[in-house]
Formats: C-alpha cells, sequence, structure tokens
C-alpha cells in the first residue's frame, strides 16, 4: 500500500493557508484544499481527512501530492483541461469572419446567420458562436456624420472652451429649437404594465397638431428657460431671445450656443444682436450638433415625456412639456462636460483619416 506524502509546513505557510481556509474572499475550492494540506501536514491520511470534509480520499491524495510538488501555487489554480475539440477548423473560422467583414451577400445588404451558414456550409450556431467571439454584429448599424465646416476647429474651441472655463460675470446657454412635436393619440388604450408583461402601446395614432420647443439649457447649473410657439421662424427666435434678456439679470453677460440654421442668422436677428450689446452668439460646426448640451435635455424629455405620452390637442403637449421643465427646474443637474477640444478633434481626425481611405478605395 502505498504511503500518502508527509508535508511540513513553516510558520509563515502555516499562517498563510489558515488564512485561505478562513477567508470567504476566495474560491470555495481553494479553501477546501488548503484545510487538506492543514490537516495532511498534521499527520492525518487521506482517509481520514476525506472523512473529516465530505470528500473522496482521492480527492484528498490529489491536492495532498499536488502540494508536495508545487507548493502554494499548486493548490491556487486548477489542471489545464483539454477541452472539446472545436466543431469547425481554425481556417473556417477565420472564412466566416472574413466574409462577414469584408463581403456582402449577393441579394442582401448585410450577412445573416442563415446566409452565411449556407455560404460556409456550416450550422446556424455555429456562425452566432463565431459572431460572438469576434465581437461582430452584421445585423446592427450606426449612422454617423462627420463636419466639413471650413472652421471646424476654430468653433469647436470656441464652444468646448465656454463648456470648460465659462467666463467670469456671464452666463452660458446652450440653445436650440425642438421643432414639430407632435401631440399624438393613441388609436386604442394601451395595456398597463403587470408582472411578466411590458406597458403596450398601439403603434398607430392620431395626430393632433404639433408645436415648437424652443429651450436654453444653463451650462452652470443644468436649469431651462424654455417655452412653445407654434412655428419656428426668426420672428419666434427673437421672441425667445427676448424672453432670456427678461430672464438673465441686467449686470450679466450672455454667451448664447446654437446652431447654424438659418433662423438663427436672419437679418432681423442680426440686427437685434446688434441693439443688444450684452449677447454674444458661439454658432456650433454644421452636422455638429452634439456638440449643443441642449440636444441632451431634448433626450430626456422625449424619452420621459413624450414618447409614451398621449396627447388630445397642442395645449395638452405644451402643458405636459411646461410641466416636466417645471419639475426640472425644482432640482437643475448640469450635464459635466469632460472631453477637451484636443480629445475631440483627435477623434474626428481619425475618423476622416479612415473615411478618406474607404473613398479612396
Amino acid at each position: 500500500m502505498r504511503k500518502a506524502a508527509t508535508i511540513k509546513l513553516d510558520i509563515s505557510g502555516r499562517k498563510e493557508l489558515e488564512r485561505l481556509s478562513r477567508s470567504r474572499s476566495v474560491t470555495v475550492r481553494l479553501a477546501e484544499r488548503s484545510r487538506i494540506v492543514l490537516l495532511a501536514a498534521e499527520g492525518w491520511n487521506n482517509q481520514e481527512i476525506g472523512a473529516e470534509l465530505d470528500i473522496t480520499r482521492q480527492k484528498a491524495g490529489r491536492w495532498r501530492d499536488r502540494f508536495v510538488e508545487q507548493g502554494l501555487g499548486g493548490i491556487e489554480k486548477d489542471a489545464a483541461r483539454s477541452g472539446r475539440i472545436p466543431s469547425i477548423s481554425r481556417r473556417k473560422r477565420a472564412r466566416i469572419v472574413k466574409k462577414t467583414v469584408e463581403e456582402k451577400p449577393s441579394n442582401a445588404t448585410h450577412w445573416s446567420r442563415s446566409l452565411m451558414a449556407k455560404a460556409t456550409g456550416v450550422s446556424e450556431s455555429t456562425v452566432g458562436r463565431v459572431w460572438r467571439t469576434h465581437g461582430l454584429k452584421p445585423h446592427l448599424a450606426r449612422t454617423f456624420k462627420l463636419s466639413n465646416d471650413k472652421d471646424f476647429v476654430e468653433k469647436l474651441e470656441d464652444v468646448v472652451g465656454l463648456y470648460l472655463n465659462p467666463p467670469e460675470n456671464a452666463i452660458v446657454l446652450s440653445c436650440d429649437e425642438k421643432s414639430q412635436m407632435q401631440a399624438l393619440d393613441r388609436t386604442q388604450p394601451g395595456l398597463p404594465l403587470k408582472k411578466g408583461r411590458c406597458g403596450t402601446l398601439t403603434h398607430d395614432y392620431k395626430r393632433n397638431g404639433t408645436t415648437t420647443m424652443f429651450a436654453a439649457l444653463n451650462t452652470l447649473d443644468g436649469s431651462i428657460i424654455g417655452t412653445c410657439m407654434p412655428k419656428h421662424r426668426h420672428q419666434e427666435w427673437i421672441r425667445f431671445l427676448n424672453q432670456i434678456k427678461r430672464s438673465v439679470p441686467k449686470d450679466k453677460q450672455i454667451h448664447i450656443i446654437c446652431d447654424n440654421y438659418a433662423t438663427h442668422k436672419h437679418q432681423k436677428v442680426v440686427n437685434w444682436l446688434k441693439r443688444n450689446t450684452r449677447f454674444h452668439v458661439h454658432f456650433t460646426p454644421t452636422s455638429a450638433s452634439w456638440l449643443n448640451m441642449v440636444e441632451r435635455f431634448f433626450r430626456d424629455l422625449s424619452e420621459q415625456r413624450l414618447r409614451r405620452g398621449v396627447f388630445h390637442s397642442v395645449p395638452e403637449l405644451i402643458q405636459a412639456v411646461e410641466e416636466y421643465v417645471g419639475g426640472h427646474n425644482q432640482n437643475p443637474k448640469p450635464f459635466i462636460w469632460t472631453a477637451t477640444a484636443s480629445d475631440i478633434l483627435e477623434k474626428v481626425q481619425r475618423a476622416r483619416k479612415k473615411l478618406n481611405k474607404l473613398q479612396s478605395v
């Protein structure tokens, strides 16, 4: 009969094993193996250790021997396992990946699992596993737009500079219109939320008119100056600027951030700004609405109040918007801008380089 290997522990080794055996931050398996070694060091044989820890004597002997051969590291890691033999070869996996990123099916704009399975002679589940392993999602596509504004850098630095280092004795307002907000009434009442079922809305609706919201986001404290008007011409923009003028203390300079919409540059607007010298307008680059911080507020308004709303008339929609703004202003929170102009410019330049490379192919 083979005699179990003898284990002798020094003081530091024993303390470490005792710590591991009691720790709740290590795996249960490691704690159990530590107890096996501690009992073996006290002279217990494998049969006795198995009975004490409710395991087989073979398991006790295996970890005793592993500790004798490799020390503490031997019980901290599991032995390598061969695993299941891959169902497809590495070459076929590479072919699936290459076809996914470099080719398109003859009768579609993108690959589906079934189309790729037919093209490569494997199962649909195999295609799905390969795609998951390589992080490929051919069914998804994101939209993008790179600004071609010749003054992109100057405008970017100007706007981001206002966010990160606002001028003293001044207020910075991110302004825009949310046009064509529709008062939609559903054709049938939806089912309420309950356990096991989300709330429902009919896909069809009745249009009851539209309105436009003009909003100015205070970049310092997150509060909103807002109003709704039937149209969004230069007349309404001037009316909104007058509302801002009345709302901001007279001793404050007013810096307006807005996009390049023609209404904002109308000659009557220019004349109004000449008469109101404490207003300073900063335009975002063309095709860069993401740089206007008020767009984040519009997104929250849409998601939290409008998208699932039911409105029987335009006045009802306006009331809902005003109530949302009022609730927001009771406890406003600023949107913290962290990206510097150089960080943004670096990403834009990388994107332009890639786009130019694709266009030259």
